[in-house]
């Protein structure tokens, strides 16, 4: 059994390519109503058919009023750190903290390229993120004196005055898989935020990713419990099947409570744009994951 002390969290993924543009947002009305925790947007700026997702979530926050919002994951080669952090730090406030970071590397980078991006190499954009991550933190960190200073490879600030500071403490979750990526996870990152439909191996592979972020974060010095690994997941309710996340609420409950008691996984974002799917995430399964888990942990 594996617990990384987290409250079990619930969401949608959200793609903003819907048309009218208005149903995107809509769904995240639905989720918000249906007492799920987080509404997350899927982002690819260099796609036509993709309607911004930093706009749909500004908009998505005004409309809602309990749930949490985040970028699934927003394309760091597109959206400067320095931006990032006061952008989020600003619309937290206006939302009373109800707004996360989720951040990628970058990926399709003959579209990153085609937006007037320099193209990295896996290598490089990784380590690109890691300087992200110390400049959005660095703007945050109003309790320390002096501007922002990181003299990076690819981020130099310099002279920049810190702040506005989130209005609670928001966290940097990060899409990610391969060992470097992992690493950096577990050394500077609050999440880790893979798609189950990415992982070749299955839930299977989220072994690999824990022991990934475990030891990077225990040679950093950090406690690996800093870390919540989330996972993105797609499936179908049905009356018959019985698969793994292919059958009835029930099945899906006792399929997403292994993973928690097994993995440690604490945040479970369903992939759709059904408002009935929605509805039926929360309030079928989510209710019954939380209580086999917290009967098992009994």
């Amino acid at each position: 059994m594996t617990d990384y002390g987290h409250d079990l969290l619930f969401g949608t993924f959200i793609t903003p390519t819907a048309q009218p543009v208005r149903q995107a947002v809509e769904l995240a009305v639905v989720a918000d109503r249906a007492g799920l925790d987080l509404a997350t947007f899927q982002d690819h700026p260099y796609l036509p058919r993709f309607h911004d997702t930093w706009t749909l979530i500004s908009y998505a926050a005004a409309l809602t009023s309990k749930i949490r919002l985040a970028g699934n994951v927003l394309s760091l080669p597109l959206r400067p750190p320095a931006v990032l952090a006061r952008s989020h730090a600003a619309l937290d406030h206006l939302t009373g903290g109800r707004i996360e970071l989720g951040l990628g590397a970058g990926a399709f980078w003959d579209g990153i390229e085609a937006m007037g991006a320099r193209r990295l190499s896996a290598g490089q954009s990784v380590a690109a993120l890691g300087e992200a991550i110390e400049v959005i933190r660095a703007v945050w960190d109003t309790g320390r004196t002096g501007p922002v200073g990181v003299p990076g490879t690819y981020y130099q600030i310099e002279g920049l005055k810190r702040g506005p500071a989130p209005a609670h403490d928001m966290s940097i979750w990060v899409g990610a898989y391969k060992p470097r990526m992992l690493r950096l996870v577990g050394r500077a990152a609050d999440g880790v935020l893979p798609s189950l439909s990415y992982l070749p191996g299955g839930p299977a592979d989220y072994a690999g990713i824990n022991r990934a972020i475990d030891d990077s974060a225990a040679e950093a010095g950090r406690d690996p419990r800093a870390v919540r690994r989330l996972l993105n997941i797609n499936g179908r309710f049905s009356v018959l099947g019985r698969s793994f996340l292919d059958g009835p609420a029930e099945q899906w409950a006792e399929d997403l409570a292994g993973l928690t008691l097994e993995h440690g996984i604490s945040a479970f974002i369903l992939a759709s744009d059904d408002p009935a799917a929605i509805e039926e995430f929360a309030a079928e399964v989510a209710p019954a994951v939380r209580e086999l888990v917290a009967d098992e942990r009994r």
